[in-house]
């Protein structure tokens, strides 16, 4: 095992790796959404990606609709039978006007134009629907491993990160949101996770494909070097969290 991750590129992990490796949201947070609801005959999971959140949706809406622009992603998604997936930008989104109870953009928001996907927003929801945009930013790992995995987030690969990326690390709380807003309970994803899958989990950064289009592989290689020796063995398992923020509000 130890030989096999001293030697493989965990930074090319392809568009199965973003299915694979990025974190599911707690059960909690689907719960929270759906009890600020008396209608739940739709929810709208708008750049939902591969349906981290989409699929926890599925448990509390009679069907759900996940969004997304890119096919790729949607090819990966998860399938549930009061799930239907649509290829759709989040500015023109594909339905009729007051169909949703609730539209949410999970890790997602920075990427909209907000102007035209609020105005979406307005046009989809029912009354007194509501609208969550939900970020987690970076990771905390056990303390022998944060601060030199900080240094890489904030200082090695850095700099590769769009700009947008500011808004995630903020909780979106700089963003214009022009809704009645809604207190939100503190709550975080946690996973315990092997030296594959954190390393696996950092192949679907943005900046990390970035560095790496760049020429700056070294940046990445060293860093999985430095990380594999400071876990122990690679099958040990250890904690990672990640804070989620959000905006919530009513329509």
């Amino acid at each position: 095992m130890g030989e096999a991750l001293e030697h493989r590129n965990w930074f090319d992990q392809g568009g199965q790796g973003y299915a694979r490796y990025r974190p599911h949201y707690p059960e909690a947070l689907a719960a929270f959404l759906a009890d600020l609801l008396s209608d739940r005959r739709l929810a709208v999971d708008v750049g939902c990606g591969n349906g981290q959140l989409t699929g926890l949706l599925a448990g509390h809406f009679q069907v759900v609709l996940g969004v997304d622009p890119c096919a790729d992603q949607l090819a990966h998604a998860e399938l549930h039978p009061g799930i239907r997936y649509q290829c759709a930008p989040a500015e023109q989104l594909p339905l009729e006007a007051g169909q949703a109870s609730l539209v949410t953009a999970a890790q997602a928001a920075h990427w909209f134009h907000l102007p035209a996907f609020y105005a979406e927003v307005r046009r989809v929801c029912r009354p007194r629907g509501v609208l969550a945009l939900i970020s987690y930013g970076v990771p905390d790992l056990e303390s022998e491993l944060d601060g030199r995995f900080k240094s890489f987030y904030r200082d090695e690969i850095g700099p590769w990160w769009p700009a947008e990326r500011k808004l995630v690390d903020e909780g979106y709380a700089s963003l214009d949101f022009p809704f009645a807003e809604l207190a939100a309970p503190p709550m975080e994803i946690c996973l315990e996770w092997d030296l594959a899958g954190l390393l696996g989990y950092l192949s679907t950064w943005s900046a990390v494909r970035q560095a790496r289009e760049a020429g700056r592989e070294n940046l990445l290689r060293d860093y999985g070097e430095a990380l594999r020796q400071s876990w122990g063995p690679p099958s040990r398992q250890r904690r990672i969290r990640w804070p989620i923020r959000m905006r919530v509000g009513r329509v």
